[in-house]
């Protein structure tokens, strides 16, 4: 098991952006190629792929802020004979 987590923040029109280039990536039949924070990983989806979408929203009483936030999720399952064939390979860039 692996997990690319990172978190960096950007612009609206620069998340645009990222969301475009991994939609590309999506559209084709390669590799999908993730790069956040120093880190990057390759994953092969597979078909089918499901999506997660939830929106959701943060306030408690006297916050004058509320935290809301957007969150994909993309899952499919692929054929692996051994705990190796199913793990990430995560990279810290300039490493």
């Amino acid at each position: 098991m692996g997990e690319l987590e990172a978190e960096a923040q950007k612009t609206r029109g620069e998340i645009a952006s990222y969301l475009r280039e991994l939609a590309d990536q999506l559209d084709g039949d390669g590799d999908v190629r993730l790069e956040l924070g120093g880190k990057q990983v390759v994953l092969n989806p597979t078909e089918p792929v499901t999506l997660k979408l939830e929106g959701e929203s943060d306030w408690s009483e006297g916050d004058t802020e509320a935290k809301q936030s957007i969150e994909i999720e993309l899952v499919w399952w692929r054929e692996a004979a051994s705990q190796n064939e199913g793990k990430l390979n995560i990279v810290n860039e300039g490493a």
